[in-house]
């Protein structure tokens, strides 16, 4: 149940008379509780009036450390400082700043999410993917192939168009050491489209659409087995 919400308070004359006489040399949250206001709705109407703190006032907020919600007052540089980076030609990048770094050509927002090739991820699906190439040809999510995808190709070759490795029952796992041949399987993607209809069903019903499938793929190896031996004894 949504809460109601508070009607809407609208600035008086005298209030906004007092915002301009005293913002400018008082303390925020002072004037907030004289106005009983919230700080951050006095700084709001502030600045949409265009009120600035007086120049005394901040040069005396600097000398005693107050922020009084001025967001870096305290670590601005005061006069009399020595920048960091005095002597120094140019920026100068450390650690991992060069491989991820912006690239010419490359939009901004992915030069700033950048991961080289070869990094491992979890996906949305649980599923563990690595980064194989950085082709700019493809969406950023092509470039990321699952693991189970690339363990089954380096011991069986390209996936056959219209098929998809999947985990065998109970194997399934985000785990890179546990990611093994032995526990994948190829199927058909009309057989993986038949095993997603059922994740919701209760288990017993599942298991048995599961054995289902198996047992008519068992029927079909057979009877095309059967049609092979009479062309093999014609030819």
């Amino acid at each position: 149940m949504k809460r109601p919400m508070a009607p809407r308070r609208y600035w008086t004359a005298a209030e906004l008379r007092t915002l301009r006489r005293e913002f400018p040399t008082t303390k925020t949250a002072d004037l907030a509780h004289k106005l009983g206001r919230h700080p951050s709705c006095v700084s709001h109407k502030a600045y949409s009036l265009g009120l600035s703190k007086a120049p005394e006032y901040m040069a005396d907020a600097l000398r005693s450390g107050r922020t009084d919600g001025q967001r870096g007052i305290t670590t601005r540089f005061k006069p009399g400082q020595t920048p960091w980076n005095k002597g120094r030609k140019g920026w100068q990048a450390g650690g991992r700043a060069k491989a991820t770094q912006f690239k010419p050509g490359r939009p901004a927002h992915e030069s700033r999410n950048y991961v080289p090739i070869g990094t491992y991820r979890i996906n949305h699906d649980g599923y563990l993917e690595q980064k194989t190439t950085d082709d700019r040809r493809l969406a950023p999510a092509r470039r990321w192939v699952g693991v189970h995808r690339l363990a089954w190709e380096a011991a069986h070759g390209p996936v056959p168009e219209g098929h998809a490795v999947v985990f065998r029952p109970g194997r399934r796992t985000a785990e890179l050491e546990r990611i093994t041949v032995d526990g994948l399987e190829l199927v058909t993607r009309a057989e993986l489209m038949r095993r997603n209809t059922h994740h919701n069903l209760p288990p017993e019903v599942s298991q048995l659409i599961q054995l289902r499938g198996a047992l008519n793929r068992k029927i079909r190896n057979r009877t095309k087995g059967h049609d092979a031996e009479p062309n093999a004894e014609r030819a």
